[in-house]
């Protein structure tokens, strides 16, 4: 089985345009994570899962496999979309497609910036970015699309 292309820029921001909530609540972030974790125990991946909100941890949960380095990279993901309200795989491909890569260019420290896929911005219609929505411990293409697959599942696409 052949795995998808890569995805381009423009497929990633076409993500983020239509994968948007018109609310988001504590008991979304419960149901999203939740979802997150049933399709991580599916596949046997040794994930951690993490929501945040307005500064706040709304979820966490850890599989078996996982490790405290993945909260780690948990931390350095989502202050990628915190800071740049896009996803950080999405970060990472503008810089890639700019012939340079994040770490040499976004002047960031890379103990706590990491544009590595898997962490996802919780857009609100009408709002803006509220939050993130974050997956370690799979390649980083696979931490995104594991997160995508969740929301569209979640969003009902």
């Amino acid at each position: 089985m052949t795995q998808p292309q890569t995805p381009s820029v423009a497929d990633l921001e076409a993500q983020e345009q239509r994968l948007v909530f018109r609310t988001f609540t504590y008991d979304d972030a419960w149901a999203l994570g939740s979802l997150l974790v049933e399709l991580g125990r599916e596949r046997q991946a040794p994930i951690a899962v993490d929501i945040h909100r307005a500064g706040q941890q709304l979820f966490h949960a850890a599989l078996p496999g996982s490790t405290p380095d993945n909260d780690a990279w948990i931390g350095r993901k989502r202050r990628v979309v915190e800071r740049y309200g896009s996803a950080s795989y999405l970060v990472g491909s503008r810089f890639r497609a700019k012939g340079t890569t994040f770490e040499e260019s976004a002047r960031l420290d890379p103990d706590l910036y990491a544009a590595h896929g898997g962490s996802f911005p919780i857009t609100v219609e009408n709002v803006g970015v509220v939050g993130s929505v974050t997956v370690s411990g799979l390649p980083q293409i696979e931490d995104h699309r594991l997160v995508v697959e969740a929301l569209e599942r979640f969003l009902g696409e």
